[in-house]
């Protein structure tokens, strides 16, 4: 089907050329800057990388960006979107459990980094807890985007880290050629026995509107790890409470501390059942576009138990993990995007893009209904684009920001509060010959308040970032420098009280002030058909950094973890290579790898940052063929050592896999027959940036077969 997605400041990057150069899992964006090189942004009909995101043009100058569609996302597609990116240099995942993880970008989780729906935020709960789930199915969305580096300020000042967009089709961006079209994915996975499915429809009611449907389902049981569930010090730390219940002749309760050190295999109480439903209706003609959504997220998982940890409402008595806490989910939500073609004056495009969302999630223990959280929330942007005039390009534009959040129960660890956000933008690109510029300004006002303690903050920040590029020949070198704020969340303002799904007492500090950063980039990327490269260098250097980190203090039963706000330094490194090494005919031998290392320390002896990722080294080599790939990759990850006071240090792990696609038709037609194996030799792999990661290793050995239809 032809579906030309509308052009959103994000006009095309090239990509032909560096599309099988670079390995499909890790698809990186290094663009010229040239009319010549760009192409048309139709992700349907071909494998060209094109970056989407809204307000952005061309974001290869101020930052590095990686897509994943098709196929590959096909392969990797998993219950939560932060485990389906973790291949792609500078990412990795939080990984609480399999039914709520969020990305990691260079190291930075939760509030710095922007989680996008096509371009606006995914307005849930999720930067809230680590616990809360990412409301994005990842069984109908088909693209994925990450964004990173100083340009990424203009959705926000949160988004120091980056951001993550991820395309659906609910509101249609054209018309197709067909009377209706489909898109189906189905697959199986057998170390959670994951059962998915999902399918969209999109039909043309006349020649300018045309409708859309989507719905997903997935049900999967509990995780199987590769070895102990817990990691080696909360083991021996269970053992020797055995030891000493033992000696003091409580047998019973010394088995069940044996029993559970020695559990392995299944993850107790990580079970995953979800499902989506979703519609939308589209206006499309030369002048302009109009289109609306609504859509369902539903989602139950399970919550594993921290061993040791224990809690008691008042007057009753605390229990040992007696009772498995899950949460229940649901979010509704309603979408509008809109464009109108304004000619060939100053402005060339004018871009609408709103969402309301009203969002419920309950922590259950047991039967019993724990804490309720209830928000809804808005947000809107609107963006004038600039015609190509003389070399300058750009857009400037306003969003809107509005949410309201409770929490109901005896654990209610945060009061009801209200954000309320605005922020102006502006991005003015310069191109002339050889040599890009680009400078972006933005100011963001932010009104939090709890009116149950009588607080009420109010933060105003102004973020600029400036970069050039220069062309020579094949390769781009570059430098980039920002300044950007970010107001505190809720969460770190206001929170005080027993979290009963992270199994925390969860403290906040009232007083925190904005966190400002200077940011730098040095990069260099090079692109030729046989080999392409990119490496990146970045540093930022904090002022107030704000931080969650563990106390060593008991409440309530509970560990307690407190925000902080210190300075802070954080640098590290991101490389991409990919090298042809011989074709036969039609195929195509390349080998490719991946590197990224961050680094994160608080100032004045603070000591590390904590849930910093360790080095990671990711390679691989492939087999391309019109009708089938083969590829296989080893990924070793270093252990983690450097850490913040009480955080427990992360081995290392060493991942194999292995996959191949069959297309019985070629190219030509999207039909896809996926099977992978993941970590074959079956060892136990724990995320240094897991809040659960003593006690939820990764999966296991995981073989996953997955069809993927379009026609």
């Amino acid at each position: 089907m032809k579906n030309t997605a509308l052009l959103t400041i994000s006009a095309s990057l090239s990509a032909l050329s560096l599309a099988w150069a670079t390995p499909a899992y890790a698809q990186q964006s290094n663009a010229a800057s040239t009319e010549g090189n760009r192409v048309s942004d139709d992700f349907h009909g071909t494998d060209d990388i094109v970056v989407t995101a809204p307000y952005v043009e061309r974001l290869d100058i101020l930052s590095g960006t990686s897509a994943i569609s098709g196929e590959v996302l096909a392969d990797k597609t998993r219950a939560q979107l932060g485990d389906i990116l973790t291949s792609l240099p500078g990412v990795s995942a939080t990984s609480f459990s399999p039914g709520a993880s969020r990305p990691v970008l260079r190291g930075y989780q939760g509030n710095r980094v922007a989680v996008l729906t096509d371009g606006i935020g995914n307005i849930d709960a999720s930067n809230t807890s680590a616990d809360h789930a990412v409301t994005i199915d990842t069984l109908t969305v088909e693209r994925i985007e990450v964004l990173r580096g100083p340009a990424v300020l203009l959705f926000g000042g949160q988004a120091v880290g980056g951001a993550v967009n991820a395309l659906d089709k609910r509101i249609p961006r054209s018309i197709p050629d067909e009377d209706i079209h489909i898109d189906a994915l189905a697959g199986y996975g057998s170390a959670a026995r994951d059962w998915s499915g999902g399918a969209s429809i999109d039909m043309p009611l006349t020649e300018r509107v045309i409708v859309h449907l989507d719905g997903s389902y997935r049900n999967s049981d509990d995780m199987r790890s590769g070895g102990y569930v817990l990691s080696p010090n909360l083991r021996a730390e269970v053992l020797d409470f055995a030891a000493e219940e033992a000696s003091e002749g409580h047998l019973e309760e010394a088995s069940e501390a044996r029993e559970l050190a020695d559990q392995r295999g299944q993850i107790p109480n990580s079970a995953v059942k979800s499902w989506t439903a979703g519609g939308g209706i589209a206006f499309i003609d030369e002048v302009g576009n109009l289109g609306v959504s609504y859509s369902i997220y539903d989602t139950n998982y399970g919550i594993p138990a921290r061993p040791g940890a224990s809690h008691a409402h008042e007057g009753e008595e605390p229990t040992e993990g007696e009772v498995p806490v899950t949460i229940g989910l649901r979010q509704y939500r309603f979408d509008l995007r809109g464009e109108v073609n304004l000619g060939e004056g100053l402005f060339e495009k004018l871009r609408l893009r709103a969402g309301y969302a009203d969002y419920t999630h309950t922590e259950f223990e047991g039967d019993e209904v724990g804490t309720v959280f209830n928000s809804q929330g808005i947000e809107a942007r609107a963006e004038f684009v600039q015609n190509d005039l003389g070399g300058w390009r750009g857009a400037s534009g306003v969003q809107y920001q509005s949410r309201d959040l409770e929490a109901i129960g005896a654990e209610a660890f945060i009061p009801p509060n209200t954000t309320r956000q605005l922020g102006l933008f502006t991005l003015q690109e310069y191109t002339n010959g050889n040599l890009d510029a680009e400078i972006a300004i933005r100011f963001d006002t932010a009104k939090l308040r709890a009116d149950a303690l009588g607080l009420s903050r109010t933060f105003n920040n102004v973020s600029a970032a400036f970069g050039l590029g220069y062309h020579i020949g094949d390769l781009k070198i570059g430098a980039n420098i920002s300044r950007t704020g970010r107001a505190p969340a809720v969460e770190e303002l206001f929170s005080n009280g027993p979290h009963i799904a992270t199994q925390a007492y969860e403290m906040g500090d009232p007083d925190l002030k904005s966190e400002r950063a200077w940011n730098g980039e040095l990069y260099a990327r090079y692109e030729t058909p046989a080999t392409a490269f990119s490496a990146t260098l970045y540093t930022n250097r904090f002022d107030n950094f704000i931080y969650e980190a563990e106390t060593g203090d008991i409440e309530d039963d509970l560990p307690v973890f407190q925000y902080f706000q210190n300075d802070a330094k954080v640098w590290g490194i991101e490389f991409q290579a990919s090298q042809r090494l011989a074709s036969f005919g039609s195929s195509d031998l390349s080998v490719d790898g991946v590197a990224d290392y961050t680094r994160a320390k608080i100032s004045s002896g603070g000591g590390d940052v904590p849930r910093i990722p360790p080095l990671r080294l990711l390679g691989g080599v492939e087999l391309a063929h019109a009708n089938f790939d083969l590829r296989g990759e080893v990924e070793f990850n270093d252990d983690q050592t450097k850490t913040a006071a009480f955080e427990t240090p992360t081995n290392g792990f060493t991942l194999v896999n292995a996959s191949a696609t069959w297309r019985p038709f070629g190219r030509i037609r999207n039909i896809a027959l996926i099977a992978s194996a993941n970590n074959i030799f079956d060892v136990t792999a724990r995320r240094a940036a897991a809040f659960t990661k003593d006690f939820v290793p990764l999966a296991g050995r995981d073989f996953r077969v997955t069809a993927r239809v379009s026609f």
